[in-house]
C-alpha cells in the first residue's frame, strides 16, 4: 500500500510558468511581465524565477494613486485568469512613485520639446509664374519665436535660378527675423553625391563685427525650391541659436 502525504499541499510553490524551451525566455517570464505591465497604474514589472521556473519574487512599480493591496489583488487575478498561475501574495512587492513615467511617454515629450526649441521654422513656400515671360516668383514664409516673415524673389525659369531664388528669399526672411544680425546669401547650387541630388547653399552670417561663412545641405525629395529653403535653415539654425 502506498501512502500519499497531502498535508500542506496548498502551501507548496506553484508549478513553473511554462515547460522549458530552447528560446531566449524558456519560462515565459516576459509574457508574465507584459501581462502585469498592462494593468492599470503599473509602470514596470519584473518577475524573478528559480532555475526550475518557479516564481520566487514579483516586483512592480506603480503610480502613487494606486492602492498597493488592490495592485496585488489585480496581479493575482490576472496571472490566474490568463496564465493559470497561482501566486502567493507575499511574493509580490509594490513600490510607488509620483515621478517615474513610462519610457514611451518620456520619449514623446522629449521629441515635442526638441521640436519647440527649433530656432527658425519653415512655414510655407509658393512658386508661381511671373508676369514677365520665362520667369517665376518664389515666396517663402518663415517664423522665429512667434514672429513671421515673408519674402519674394524673382528669377528666370530654370532649375538653377529657381533654387537661387528660393535660397535668397529664405535669407531675406532670416535677415528680417534677426534684426540684431544679418544674413546674406553667397550662393546655391545642386550637387550629386551618393547617387542622390542635394541642394548646397552658402550664406554669410554677420553678428556684430563677426562674419562667418555658413554652409548647409538638403536632399531633394519634394522640390528643388523647398530643399533650397531647408538647406538655408540647415546652414543657419545653429548659428542663430547661439545668438538668441
Amino acid at each position: 500500500m502506498t501512502v500519499s502525504n497531502t498535508e500542506g499541499a496548498e502551501s507548496r510553490d506553484p508549478l513553473p510558468l511554462n515547460a522549458p524551451s530552447q528560446g531566449p525566455d524558456p519560462w515565459g517570464v516576459k509574457r508574465a511581465e507584459n501581462l502585469i505591465g498592462s494593468l492599470t497604474g503599473v509602470l514596470s514589472a519584473r518577475v524573478v524565477v528559480t532555475p526550475l521556473g518557479e516564481v520566487s519574487e514579483i516586483h512592480v512599480l506603480t503610480t502613487s494613486d494606486q492602492q498597493a493591496k488592490q495592485v496585488v489583488r489585480n496581479i493575482e487575478s490576472a496571472l490566474m485568469a490568463q496564465l493559470g498561475l497561482k501566486i502567493d501574495h507575499r511574493k509580490i512587492s509594490v513600490a510607488q512613485t509620483a515621478d517615474v513615467r513610462p519610457i514611451e511617454q518620456i520619449q514623446e515629450e522629449a521629441v515635442r520639446t526638441r521640436a519647440k526649441k527649433r530656432v527658425v521654422t519653415f512655414q510655407g513656400l509658393e512658386v508661381r509664374p511671373s508676369e514677365r515671360p520665362q520667369r517665376v516668383i518664389v515666396r517663402v514664409k518663415l517664423s522665429f519665436e512667434g514672429k513671421e516673415a515673408e519674402a519674394e524673389e524673382q528669377g528666370t525659369d530654370t532649375v538653377r535660378n529657381r533654387v537661387e531664388a528660393a535660397a535668397r528669399a529664405a535669407s531675406l526672411c532670416l535677415d528680417e527675423l534677426l534684426p540684431d544680425n544679418s544674413i546674406a546669401l553667397e550662393g546655391a547650387t545642386i550637387i550629386d553625391a551618393f547617387d542622390r541630388k542635394f541642394v548646397l547653399v552658402a550664406v554669410h552670417g554677420l553678428g556684430g563685427r563677426e562674419t562667418q561663412l555658413l554652409t548647409g545641405t538638403c536632399e531633394i525629395k519634394e522640390s528643388t525650391e523647398r530643399s533650397a529653403v531647408l538647406a538655408v535653415l540647415d546652414a543657419t539654425n545653429r548659428w542663430t541659436d547661439a545668438r538668441r
